[in-house]
């Protein structure tokens, strides 16, 4: 068990009284379990206060026998009951004051279930399995304190990249604007046991794993559209080892440059050692020392993919993104929100959807949610969901207009959209669902598989989204604004400056059951005469 403090920590006992705000986040990843416990202060920094790392490769497991071994389970629950501990001498909360997440290679595991129920009721510590938009999104986070710290980026793109044991993320930004973004199922711990697994020739090896590079660089530059100047910046345990050796001064608090030369020499040196060697040499732990070669090969086959001579090592990583994330203060924001909308419309539009309309009825969907707040009480989050939701409400109609709620149920599930995890996918598929024809029903597919609360918000959205889709009945986008007032069991809907409201009204009449049936309050709508902000 290795543990690094940034900041020395007060005694055990004082620690809670001192510390305004402190949280802590556990990433169960391939090779290593790691925690990281920081203090948060009013403004947004992050101070870290200490980082604990143990080394368990859980992806030598799941890589080659599909399987996370008993032995390497309850070296993982030896490690996070260690980090209990800690977490309790820091006086926190692991209901409140904790995040704890795994990635690949628990995910792709086959006793995925099992091994976070073992961890569970050994340590009670809750671990939630990432998919690969949550990651994505995590490493959005965490690369804007590289965008930050690099005001004169903001201008022209970046391609963010870390190299996972499990998998590859790489991302496009300009400034906190993101232009690309794609996980590969290649990863420097994947790529040494796909080596031996099939057996190839120690002498073959770098050529086999800069092939695997070169295809993920090829793929995404075609489908990111990688033509002009762009600068790379890495992410990852491995990207810091090579800073550290390359720059002795290096601190490790802010981005560090590095040459591709003097890279692609350490990287030759690292790859003509074998594993015990760089471990003897390097003082590397053994998972260490297996991923360390490939991440710096698929590192110089970005750059050199892309056409620079030099890469920047960012500090950041996933951790800081949790932290965030815990803390409240990335998530949601209008810049997140953005990049999600964002890629809602570029799916409506790989559909070939009415964007106007999908457009208007988000922002009559905005304006309705955050009228009725009082009587949903759904965080922010929800509101983006049912702005989405209503953006694709539509996109089906690209497979037939007969059923074409459920066919874009279908087509939002199956595909993938910035930022949003595989639930958040599914609260939004089903509100589009049912943004017509019957209600929500136990027995529906997708449905039946929520929790109550999750049901509840699902109709509390879909409700809404009826209401204002029937306002854009005419798909002309005429009802711009809206004033909303109430009366006892009626919601009143006032359109100013629009004479005739026949046809939003025998829509309303026709889909407005559903938001009565979930607050109890009958939709009225009515002709105004005078224009309100």
């Amino acid at each position: 068990m290795t543990s690094s403090p940034s900041v020395p920590p007060a005694p055990p006992g004082q620690i809670a009284a001192q510390i305004a705000r402190v949280l802590a986040v556990i990433d169960v990843g391939s090779t290593s379990v790691r925690m990281k416990i920081a203090q948060v202060h009013a403004d947004g920094r992050i101070d870290t206060l200490e980082t604990l790392q143990q080394t368990i490769s859980i992806g030598k497991d799941t890589f080659t026998q599909r399987e996370i071994s008993r032995e390497t389970i309850e070296l993982c629950v030896k490690a996070l009951r260690s980090f209990a501990l800690k977490l309790r001498e820091y006086g926190l909360d692991p209901a409140r004051q904790l995040r704890a997440v795994a990635t690949t290679a628990v995910r792709e595991a086959l006793n995925s279930q099992a091994f976070l129920d073992r961890i569970f009721i050994a340590t009670g510590i809750e671990v939630e399995v990432l998919d690969e938009a949550e990651v994505a999104r995590l490493t959005y986070h965490a690369a804007q304190s590289l965008i930050d710290q690099r005001p004169n980026w903001a201008d022209s793109p970046t391609l963010v990249a870390e190299v996972g044991g499990g998998s590859t993320e790489l991302l496009v930004l300009r400034g906190k604007t993101i232009e690309a973004a794609r996980t590969f199922r290649v990863g420097s711990l994947r790529m040494r046991e796909a080596l031996e697994t099939y057996r190839a020739p120690v002498g073959r090896h770098r050529q086999i794993m800069r092939n695997q590079a070169q295809r993920m660089v090829n793929q995404f530059r075609q489908e990111a559209d990688l033509d002009g100047p762009i600068r790379l910046a890495v992410m990852g345990g491995d990207a810091r080892f090579a800073a550290a050796h390359l720059h002795t001064e290096w601190d490790g608090r802010r981005p560090v440059r590095l040459d591709l030369i003097p890279l692609e020499a350490l990287t030759d040196e690292i790859l003509a050692l074998s594993v015990d060697e760089l471990v003897q040499k390097y003082r590397l732990s053994f998972p260490d020392a297996e991923t360390l070669g490939p991440a710096l090969l698929t590192f110089l086959e970005l750059a050199r993919g892309v056409g620079v001579d030099h890469l920047h090592v960012a500090v950041s990583s996933m951790r800081d993104g949790l932290i965030s994330e815990l803390a409240s203060l990335t998530v949601w924001t209008p810049e997140f929100r953005q990049q999600v909308i964002r890629s809602a419309i570029e799916l409506g539009r790989k559909y070939h959807f009415d964007e106007a309309h999908g457009a208007h009825v988000a922002a009559r969907s905005r304006t309705l949610f955050q009228a009725l707040a009082d009587e949903h009480q759904l965080p922010p989050k929800f509101d983006l969901l049912l702005h989405v939701a209503a953006i694709l409400h539509e996109v089906g109609l690209y497979i037939s207009f007969k059923s074409h709620h459920k066919h874009s149920m279908y087509l939002i599930q199956n595909s993938e959209l910035f930022g949003l995890g595989a639930k958040d996918l599914l609260l939004v598929a089903l509100v589009a669902r049912y943004h017509r024809r019957a209600a929500p029903k136990p027995t529906h597919f997708g449905y039946a598989t929520l929790d109550r609360e999750s049901r509840i918000a699902v109709a509390k959205l879909a409700a809404i989204l009826r209401v204002a889709d029937a306002l854009e009945r005419s798909h002309s986008q005429r009802v711009r604004s809206l004033e909303i007032s109430r009366k006892p069991g009626k919601f009143i809907i006032t359109v100013p400056d629009i004479d005739d409201l026949s046809i939003e009204q025998m829509a309303m009449r026709q889909k407005a059951d559903m938001f009565e049936q979930t607050y109890g309050m009958r939709v009225v709508l009515r002709v105004g005469r005078t224009t309100h902000t």
